[in-house]
Protein backbone atom coordinates (compact mmCIF):
# COMPACT_ATOMS: atom_id res chain seq x y z
CA UNK A 1 0.00 0.00 0.00
CA UNK A 2 1.56 3.42 -0.81
CA UNK A 3 1.87 5.96 2.06
CA UNK A 4 -0.01 9.51 0.85
CA UNK A 5 1.18 12.70 2.02
CA UNK A 6 0.43 16.51 1.66
CA UNK A 7 3.50 18.83 2.17
CA UNK A 8 2.40 22.33 2.04
CA UNK A 9 5.13 25.24 1.35
CA UNK A 10 4.64 28.98 1.02
CA UNK A 11 6.09 30.96 -1.83
CA UNK A 12 8.56 28.96 -4.48
CA UNK A 13 9.74 25.55 -2.98
CA UNK A 14 12.94 26.34 -5.79
CA UNK A 15 13.79 29.24 -3.66
CA UNK A 16 17.85 29.17 -2.91
CA UNK A 17 17.98 29.26 1.16
CA UNK A 18 18.40 26.44 3.48
CA UNK A 19 14.93 26.02 4.61
CA UNK A 20 13.46 25.28 0.92
CA UNK A 21 16.61 23.19 0.59
CA UNK A 22 15.64 21.03 3.22
CA UNK A 23 11.57 20.80 1.87
CA UNK A 24 12.99 20.03 -1.22
CA UNK A 25 15.81 17.04 0.10
CA UNK A 26 12.83 15.39 2.27
CA UNK A 27 10.41 15.32 -0.44
CA UNK A 28 12.69 13.53 -2.72
CA UNK A 29 14.03 10.95 -0.36
CA UNK A 30 10.10 10.52 1.36
CA UNK A 31 9.32 9.38 -2.63
CA UNK A 32 12.42 7.17 -2.62
CA UNK A 33 10.89 5.39 0.40
CA UNK A 34 7.69 4.81 -1.52
CA UNK A 35 5.50 7.81 -0.34
CA UNK A 36 3.43 9.58 -2.59
CA UNK A 37 3.88 13.02 -1.98
CA UNK A 38 1.42 15.74 -2.95
CA UNK A 39 3.35 19.31 -2.91
CA UNK A 40 0.59 22.34 -1.99
CA UNK A 41 1.78 25.35 -2.65
CA UNK A 42 0.19 28.26 -0.20
CA UNK A 43 0.88 31.38 -1.87
CA UNK A 44 3.60 33.98 -1.46
CA UNK A 45 4.72 37.09 0.93
CA UNK A 46 4.52 34.14 3.83
CA UNK A 47 5.26 35.37 7.22
CA UNK A 48 3.48 38.11 6.26
CA UNK A 49 0.98 37.13 3.68
CA UNK A 50 -1.86 39.44 2.26
CA UNK A 51 -5.35 39.01 2.69
CA UNK A 52 -5.84 37.46 -0.36
CA UNK A 53 -3.38 34.86 0.42
CA UNK A 54 -4.56 33.94 3.57
CA UNK A 55 -8.76 34.35 2.30
CA UNK A 56 -7.48 31.68 -0.30
CA UNK A 57 -5.80 28.90 2.20
CA UNK A 58 -9.24 27.23 3.26
CA UNK A 59 -9.61 26.19 -0.46
CA UNK A 60 -6.28 25.36 -0.79
CA UNK A 61 -6.20 22.64 2.55
CA UNK A 62 -9.82 21.96 1.14
CA UNK A 63 -8.32 20.13 -2.20
CA UNK A 64 -6.51 18.06 0.10
CA UNK A 65 -8.37 14.60 0.47
CA UNK A 66 -9.78 14.15 4.02
CA UNK A 67 -7.72 11.99 6.48
CA UNK A 68 -4.35 12.46 4.09
CA UNK A 69 -1.62 13.68 6.31
CA UNK A 70 -0.60 16.74 5.80
CA UNK A 71 2.68 18.90 6.79
CA UNK A 72 2.91 22.61 6.42
CA UNK A 73 6.39 24.55 6.88
CA UNK A 74 6.58 26.83 9.57
CA UNK A 75 7.20 29.71 7.61
CA UNK A 76 3.48 29.17 6.57
CA UNK A 77 1.84 27.58 9.44
CA UNK A 78 3.05 30.12 12.09
CA UNK A 79 0.83 32.86 10.98
CA UNK A 80 -1.96 30.48 10.50
CA UNK A 81 -3.51 29.54 13.85
CA UNK A 82 -7.55 29.54 12.58
CA UNK A 83 -6.70 27.35 9.36
CA UNK A 84 -4.41 25.15 11.55
CA UNK A 85 -7.58 24.87 13.88
CA UNK A 86 -10.19 24.02 10.76
CA UNK A 87 -7.65 22.05 9.34
CA UNK A 88 -7.02 19.64 12.40
CA UNK A 89 -10.20 18.24 12.26
CA UNK A 90 -10.03 16.21 9.28
CA UNK A 91 -6.56 16.02 8.80
CA UNK A 92 -3.41 14.99 10.66
CA UNK A 93 -1.50 17.66 10.83
CA UNK A 94 2.51 17.95 10.97
CA UNK A 95 4.51 21.15 11.63
CA UNK A 96 7.85 21.64 10.27
CA UNK A 97 9.54 23.95 12.33
CA UNK A 98 12.93 25.36 10.57
CA UNK A 99 13.08 27.81 13.52
CA UNK A 100 10.49 29.76 15.66
CA UNK A 101 9.23 32.95 13.24
CA UNK A 102 9.90 34.98 16.48
CA UNK A 103 13.57 34.59 16.34
CA UNK A 104 14.61 36.19 13.21
CA UNK A 105 16.79 38.68 13.27
CA UNK A 106 15.90 42.37 13.36
CA UNK A 107 12.45 42.07 14.12
CA UNK A 108 10.71 45.22 15.76
CA UNK A 109 9.31 44.07 19.14
CA UNK A 110 5.57 44.06 18.99
CA UNK A 111 5.79 41.98 15.83
CA UNK A 112 8.35 38.93 17.01
CA UNK A 113 5.75 39.18 19.71
CA UNK A 114 2.99 38.81 17.75
CA UNK A 115 4.87 35.94 15.19
CA UNK A 116 5.43 34.02 19.01
CA UNK A 117 1.41 34.13 20.25
CA UNK A 118 0.36 33.19 16.34
CA UNK A 119 2.94 29.95 15.90
CA UNK A 120 1.90 28.91 19.86
CA UNK A 121 -1.74 28.85 19.09
CA UNK A 122 -0.82 27.58 15.51
CA UNK A 123 1.01 24.76 16.96
CA UNK A 124 -1.06 23.79 19.11
CA UNK A 125 -3.16 21.73 16.25
CA UNK A 126 -0.16 19.98 15.36
CA UNK A 127 -0.26 16.19 16.45
CA UNK A 128 3.62 15.90 15.49
CA UNK A 129 6.39 19.18 15.18
CA UNK A 130 9.49 18.08 13.32
CA UNK A 131 12.40 20.36 14.11
CA UNK A 132 15.79 20.41 12.77
CA UNK A 133 17.70 20.41 15.66
CA UNK A 134 17.11 19.52 19.83
CA UNK A 135 17.84 22.81 20.08
CA UNK A 136 14.76 23.95 18.37
CA UNK A 137 12.90 20.90 20.04
CA UNK A 138 13.82 22.52 23.62
CA UNK A 139 12.28 25.89 22.34
CA UNK A 140 8.99 24.53 21.22
CA UNK A 141 8.79 22.59 24.72
CA UNK A 142 10.57 25.33 27.01
CA UNK A 143 8.80 28.63 25.22
CA UNK A 144 5.86 27.20 23.03
CA UNK A 145 3.70 25.06 25.04
CA UNK A 146 4.57 21.79 22.67
CA UNK A 147 4.80 18.46 24.32
CA UNK A 148 8.42 16.91 24.28
CA UNK A 149 6.75 13.39 22.96
CA UNK A 150 4.70 15.02 20.15
CA UNK A 151 8.64 16.83 18.85
CA UNK A 152 10.81 14.52 16.49
CA UNK A 153 14.55 15.91 15.64
CA UNK A 154 15.12 15.29 11.72
CA UNK A 155 18.60 16.89 11.35
CA UNK A 156 19.54 18.00 7.69
CA UNK A 157 21.18 15.20 6.07
CA UNK A 158 24.59 15.81 4.02
CA UNK A 159 25.86 13.25 1.44
CA UNK A 160 28.96 12.38 0.48
CA UNK A 161 31.89 15.25 -0.79
CA UNK A 162 34.98 15.52 -2.34
CA UNK A 163 37.01 16.80 0.28
CA UNK A 164 38.83 20.89 -0.33
CA UNK A 165 42.13 21.21 -1.65
CA UNK A 166 42.69 24.73 -0.39
CA UNK A 167 44.59 27.46 -2.37
CA UNK A 168 47.63 26.76 -2.11
CA UNK A 169 49.33 30.03 -2.96
CA UNK A 170 50.03 32.00 0.41
CA UNK A 171 46.30 33.70 0.08
CA UNK A 172 43.99 32.22 2.53
CA UNK A 173 40.18 32.12 0.98
CA UNK A 174 37.44 32.72 3.26
CA UNK A 175 33.89 31.14 2.28
CA UNK A 176 30.59 32.40 3.89
CA UNK A 177 27.33 30.98 2.70
CA UNK A 178 24.18 32.63 3.68
CA UNK A 179 21.35 34.77 2.68
CA UNK A 180 22.24 38.45 2.87
CA UNK A 181 19.93 38.89 5.68
CA UNK A 182 20.48 40.25 9.32
CA UNK A 183 20.72 37.32 10.69
CA UNK A 184 23.76 35.73 8.50
CA UNK A 185 25.71 38.26 10.48
CA UNK A 186 27.81 39.04 7.28
CA UNK A 187 27.96 42.74 8.69
CA UNK A 188 29.78 41.29 11.83
CA UNK A 189 32.35 39.08 9.33
CA UNK A 190 33.09 42.39 7.27
CA UNK A 191 33.29 44.52 10.01
CA UNK A 192 35.63 42.18 11.83
CA UNK A 193 37.85 41.88 8.60
CA UNK A 194 38.59 45.36 8.43
CA UNK A 195 40.29 44.37 11.51
CA UNK A 196 42.67 42.37 9.59
CA UNK A 197 44.16 44.10 6.60
CA UNK A 198 47.80 42.74 6.94
CA UNK A 199 46.70 39.11 6.91
CA UNK A 200 46.37 38.02 3.48
CA UNK A 201 43.34 36.66 2.97
CA UNK A 202 40.76 36.74 0.01
CA UNK A 203 36.86 36.12 1.34
CA UNK A 204 33.28 35.44 -0.87
CA UNK A 205 30.31 35.56 0.07
CA UNK A 206 27.52 33.18 -1.41
CA UNK A 207 24.24 33.65 -1.05
CA UNK A 208 20.38 35.14 -2.00
CA UNK A 209 20.49 39.13 -2.37
CA UNK A 210 16.68 39.08 -2.92
CA UNK A 211 15.38 37.94 0.03
CA UNK A 212 15.89 41.65 2.15
CA UNK A 213 17.49 44.18 -0.89
CA UNK A 214 17.47 46.52 1.57
CA UNK A 215 20.29 44.39 3.79
CA UNK A 216 21.31 43.32 0.72
CA UNK A 217 22.25 47.14 -0.29
CA UNK A 218 23.73 47.68 3.52
CA UNK A 219 25.86 45.19 3.04
CA UNK A 220 27.25 46.10 -0.14
CA UNK A 221 27.87 49.30 1.03
CA UNK A 222 29.84 48.77 4.24
CA UNK A 223 32.13 46.71 1.82
CA UNK A 224 32.53 50.04 -0.52
CA UNK A 225 32.96 52.42 2.67
CA UNK A 226 35.65 49.93 4.25
CA UNK A 227 37.99 49.61 1.25
CA UNK A 228 38.06 46.12 0.75
CA UNK A 229 35.82 46.17 -2.68
CA UNK A 230 39.17 44.04 -4.36
CA UNK A 231 38.95 41.34 -1.28
CA UNK A 232 35.37 40.56 -0.60
CA UNK A 233 33.45 38.80 -3.64
CA UNK A 234 29.82 38.94 -3.26
CA UNK A 235 28.65 35.99 -6.12
CA UNK A 236 24.95 35.77 -5.26
CA UNK A 237 23.13 32.20 -6.18
CA UNK A 238 25.20 30.06 -8.12
CA UNK A 239 24.70 26.76 -8.87
CA UNK A 240 25.38 23.42 -7.13
CA UNK A 241 28.49 22.73 -8.62
CA UNK A 242 29.34 26.35 -8.53
CA UNK A 243 29.17 26.11 -4.88
CA UNK A 244 30.99 22.77 -4.96
CA UNK A 245 34.03 24.15 -6.72
CA UNK A 246 33.87 27.50 -4.20
CA UNK A 247 34.62 24.66 -1.40
CA UNK A 248 37.19 23.34 -3.15
CA UNK A 249 39.14 26.05 -3.17
CA UNK A 250 38.62 27.54 0.30
CA UNK A 251 40.52 27.36 3.28
CA UNK A 252 38.31 27.99 6.18
CA UNK A 253 34.36 28.32 6.11
CA UNK A 254 33.83 31.59 8.33
CA UNK A 255 29.66 32.34 9.19
CA UNK A 256 29.00 35.22 11.80
CA UNK A 257 25.14 34.02 12.27
CA UNK A 258 23.37 35.74 14.89
CA UNK A 259 21.20 32.75 15.16
CA UNK A 260 20.12 29.66 13.44
CA UNK A 261 17.72 26.89 13.32
CA UNK A 262 20.17 24.26 12.50
CA UNK A 263 23.23 25.81 10.22
CA UNK A 264 23.12 23.79 6.94
CA UNK A 265 25.87 25.66 5.40
CA UNK A 266 28.17 24.71 8.63
CA UNK A 267 27.55 21.00 8.31
CA UNK A 268 28.16 21.34 3.74
CA UNK A 269 31.40 22.61 4.73
CA UNK A 270 32.36 20.14 7.84
CA UNK A 271 31.52 17.29 4.81
CA UNK A 272 33.76 19.13 2.75
CA UNK A 273 36.53 18.62 5.50
CA UNK A 274 37.06 22.29 6.21
CA UNK A 275 37.58 24.27 9.39
CA UNK A 276 34.87 27.05 10.68
CA UNK A 277 34.67 29.95 12.45
CA UNK A 278 30.93 30.27 13.50
CA UNK A 279 28.94 31.63 16.75
CA UNK A 280 26.88 29.60 19.21
CA UNK A 281 23.57 31.45 18.00
CA UNK A 282 20.76 28.90 18.66
CA UNK A 283 21.82 24.91 17.31
CA UNK A 284 24.69 25.96 15.81
CA UNK A 285 26.97 24.29 18.29
CA UNK A 286 25.09 21.08 17.79
CA UNK A 287 25.72 21.60 13.73
CA UNK A 288 29.21 22.52 14.68
CA UNK A 289 31.03 19.10 15.95
CA UNK A 290 33.59 19.39 18.83
CA UNK A 291 37.24 20.24 17.58
CA UNK A 292 36.38 21.16 13.69
CA UNK A 293 36.89 25.39 14.60
CA UNK A 294 36.37 28.18 16.76
CA UNK A 295 32.64 29.33 18.18
CA UNK A 296 32.27 32.99 19.42
CA UNK A 297 29.14 34.66 20.74
CA UNK A 298 26.58 36.05 18.08
CA UNK A 299 27.54 39.74 17.19
CA UNK A 300 30.40 39.79 18.93
CA UNK A 301 33.17 41.61 16.38
CA UNK A 302 36.09 41.57 18.60
CA UNK A 303 36.24 37.71 19.26
CA UNK A 304 34.99 37.05 15.62
CA UNK A 305 38.30 39.22 14.86
CA UNK A 306 40.43 37.22 16.89
CA UNK A 307 39.32 33.95 15.91
CA UNK A 308 39.64 34.54 12.22
CA UNK A 309 43.45 36.31 13.16
CA UNK A 310 44.32 32.84 14.74
CA UNK A 311 43.20 30.63 12.18
CA UNK A 312 44.27 33.03 8.96
CA UNK A 313 47.81 33.09 10.61
CA UNK A 314 48.74 30.37 12.09
CA UNK A 315 48.52 27.53 9.18
CA UNK A 316 48.85 24.77 11.71
CA UNK A 317 45.98 25.36 13.25
CA UNK A 318 43.69 25.30 10.38
CA UNK A 319 45.24 22.04 9.88
CA UNK A 320 44.85 20.88 13.06
CA UNK A 321 41.12 21.84 12.60
CA UNK A 322 40.60 20.71 9.08
CA UNK A 323 41.97 17.04 10.13
CA UNK A 324 38.89 17.12 12.88
CA UNK A 325 36.08 18.46 10.55
CA UNK A 326 37.20 15.64 8.05
CA UNK A 327 37.38 13.08 10.22
CA UNK A 328 33.56 14.50 11.90
CA UNK A 329 32.32 14.45 8.29
CA UNK A 330 31.68 10.66 9.16
CA UNK A 331 29.76 11.18 11.66
CA UNK A 332 27.21 13.57 10.16
CA UNK A 333 23.58 11.86 9.41
CA UNK A 334 22.79 10.75 5.77
CA UNK A 335 19.86 12.14 4.33
CA UNK A 336 18.26 9.13 4.36
CA UNK A 337 18.42 8.86 7.88
CA UNK A 338 16.37 11.91 7.74
CA UNK A 339 14.34 11.39 5.94
CA UNK A 340 13.53 7.83 7.89
CA UNK A 341 13.01 9.78 10.92
CA UNK A 342 10.65 12.07 9.53
CA UNK A 343 8.35 9.46 7.94
CA UNK A 344 8.29 7.72 11.31
CA UNK A 345 6.99 11.23 12.68
CA UNK A 346 4.71 11.41 10.04
CA UNK A 347 3.32 7.83 10.76
CA UNK A 348 2.83 8.38 14.03
CA UNK A 349 0.77 11.73 13.77
CA UNK A 350 -1.26 8.56 12.26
Amino acid sequence: MVKRLAFAVPGDIDTPTGGYAYDRRIIAELRDLGWSVDVVGLGDGFPRPDTPTRAAIGGIFSNVPEGCPIVVDGLALGVLPEAAARLSGRNPLIALVHHPLALESGLPAAEADQFRASERAALAHARSVIVTSAATGKTLSADYGVPADRIAVARPGNDPVAQARGSGDGIVRLIAVGSLVPRKGHDVLIAALQTLRELPWQLTIAGNAELDPETAGKIRRQIAASGLAERISLVGVVTAEALAALYMQSDLFVLASRFEGYGMAYTEAIAHGLPVIGTTGGAIPEAVLTGVGILVEPGDVNAFADALRQLIAHKGERQTFAAASRAAASRLPTWQETAKIFAGAVEAAT
